[in-house]
């Protein structure tokens, strides 16, 4: 087959390419780069093509859409050897840890919730609200000390049953 040939052949398929590769790809410069790739296939195996194919534009699209999976395939093979730091993944954009530690932050509200009504008022003013030891005192009427020891045992109760929970999961 000689190139009048090729082209009579193939090119009359070439916008349809396009648009496979493209809506594949999602990128005008990576749909043409594709479509010149089939297109240099096409060429190298011109002699080898059987003669028999009934519908060149359906070899043409099956050809395109198999490049165009190699190609996805191979980037998302790159990616996925990376290393978090390769791929820029800080802790403030992480979406996986982002979503540990929504989970983390509602499991320690849900164990707030469960504490007697005291102890609940206790460390929501003061490790939520921000509140002084003197606000809280004016709120609850309890003496510095019994809010700093409540304040004391509330928070190692919250420690442990976050760790047992934490533990519970990991396992």
């Amino acid at each position: 087959m000689d190139a009048s040939d090729f082209k009579r052949k193939f090119l009359p398929y070439h916008q349809k390419l396009y648009r496979v590769a493209f809506r594949l790809l999602g990128n005008t410069q990576d749909a043409e780069d594709m479509v010149q790739e089939t297109y240099l296939k096409l060429w190298k195996k011109r002699e080898e093509l059987p003669p028999d194919i009934e519908c060149m534009e359906a070899y043409c699209i099956t050809l395109i859409k198999n490049l165009c999976f190699d190609s996805l395939r191979s980037v998302r093979l790159e990616e996925d050897n990376r290393t978090p730091e390769e791929l820029n993944i800080t802790e403030e954009n992480n979406p996986m840890r982002e979503a540990e530690l929504k989970d983390e932050v509602n499991q320690v509200k849900r164990i707030i919730r469960a504490l007697p009504k005291q102890q609940q008022q206790i460390v929501v003013m003061r490790d939520v609200n921000d509140c002084s030891y003197e606000e809280i005192e004016q709120a609850t009427g309890l003496s510095s000390v019994n809010i700093r020891v409540l304040l004391s045992r509330t928070r190692k109760k919250i420690r442990e049953q976050f760790n047992i929970i934490r533990n519970y999961e990991h396992r």
